[in-house]
């Protein structure tokens, strides 16, 4: 499994706080920096529902900044085959990681550059939130 350095995808942060309570975090650390929670889906619930496997706690937050997506798809109309932005909580050998898609990377594939600017917002929104995750855990 690759660290949260080696992910070219995301932004990745370990954290010592349990995993409820970083879930719980992550979802009011989005929403300060704008975004909704449009799906939370626990990938071991769901594993173990479909499948009858045993999997760590994992979840899937699909975010959404409503005035950016709004941009965004003002400017690509398609971009909703990218969106919304993800966000994953999960652990890991005894460790809670919490991470974010990293935007610039996800919307490179457009190709469109005035989406740039967008991106990097939406990077600096989604890793403030991350951070801000991780730095509760340390008070």
């Amino acid at each position: 499994m690759k660290t949260a350095s080696e992910i070219a995808y995301g932004y990745l942060r370990e954290t010592e706080m349990p995993f409820e309570d970083a879930v719980a975090r992550t979802e009011a650390a989005l929403k300060v920096e704008g975004f909704g929670v449009l799906c939370h889906i626990d990938i071991q619930a769901k594993l173990r529902e479909k499948l009858g496997v045993e999997f760590p706690k994992y979840v899937i937050l699909g975010a959404c900044n409503p005035p950016l997506a709004h941009r965004a798809l003002g400017e690509e109309i398609n971009l909703g085959l990218l969106l919304p932005c993800n966000a994953v909580i999960y652990e890991q050998d005894g460790q809670v990681h919490v991470g974010v898609v990293d935007a610039e990377k996800m919307l490179s594939v457009v190709g469109n550059p005035a989406m740039l600017e967008m991106a990097r917002q939406v990077n600096e929104k989604l890793r403030r939130a991350v951070d801000n995750v991780v730095a509760h855990a340390r008070r």
